[in-house]
């Protein structure tokens, strides 16, 4: 992670800013909360020593506490004040899971992705927006000036094609995108920003891999991971990286994976 944030901060063009899609811990999902608490303080402490530029974080599955413990354990855990995204929120300093700031112009929103599991995925979530979000982002939506270009952020991916691969089509048979890993209402997303045409580029993780599909006007990247294969090397190809993004006037967005640790 150190290596990565340096890697960033020395490009001859360097970002002016850092969008952390989520998943900045290796897991609080399935941890004992001493051991969640301990990756959360040693996140922090890398990122106030060696980041020095501004940070927006989004909330990643593995950053949620407790959702995946045992259920003999849920009932322990679910009464504690840190259980869920609370302990997250705590970390990352975050007043609320999801929030909105401006930039060179154009309007960023970042989304909260991550909720209970409603379809059996083997997962205990879901990529989806609950209710009160999806109502807030169309008041930010129709708050927003149509002439200013909208990025939304969120962890898992609203619509990407690398998810197609980490299913398994020789066994199925078919093709199989789960709801944990693409957004169950990407339907309901797509009517929104078609409504809303200035939306012209969304960004997610979750992944692991890098791929950009062009939309009905929108840009969906999916930005790679810095861990890449859980710090075991490539995952599909896609090394451990992080990605360059340029916003332009225009609306346009150009990506750039770079691969930090192959100098």
């Amino acid at each position: 992670m150190a290596k990565a944030l340096a890697h960033a901060q020395a490009q001859a063009d360097p970002p002016a800013f850092i969008l952390n899609s989520g998943d900045s811990i290796m897991d609080s999902l399935e941890t004992p909360k001493e051991y969640s608490l301990a990756y959360w303080d040693v996140f922090n402490e890398i990122l106030k020593k060696e980041c020095s530029l501004p940070i927006f974080h989004a909330i990643g599955n593995h950053d949620v506490f407790g959702w995946g413990l045992p259920e003999t354990e849920q009932g322990q855990v679910s009464a504690d004040p840190l259980y869920g995204k609370a302990m997250a929120m705590q970390a990352l300093g975050l007043t609320s899971r999801y929030y909105s700031f401006d930039q060179a112009g154009w309007h960023f929103i970042v989304l909260d992705s991550t909720h209970p599991h409603e379809i059996e995925s083997g997962q205990p979530y879901t990529g989806k927006l609950d209710e009160e979000q999806f109502s807030w982002l169309v008041a930010e939506l129709d708050a927003t000036p149509a002439a200013t270009s909208v990025c939304v952020a969120s962890h898992i991916p609203i619509l990407c094609a690398c998810e197609f691969f980490d299913g398994d089509l020789a066994s199925t048979g078919n093709w199989v995108v789960p709801g944990a890993w693409m957004h169950i209402d990407a339907g309901r997303l797509r009517e929104l920003f078609l409504a809303h045409p200035n939306v012209r580029a969304c960004l997610s993780g979750h992944a692991h891999q890098h791929d950009r599909v062009d939309y009905l006007g929108v840009r969906y990247s999916c930005n790679g991971a810095v861990c890449g294969n859980w710090w075991y090397g490539d995952y599909l190809n896609c090394p451990p990286s992080y990605v360059m993004v340029d916003f332009y006037d225009d609306g346009s967005i150009e990506t750039e994976l770079i691969a930090y640790n192959e100098a």
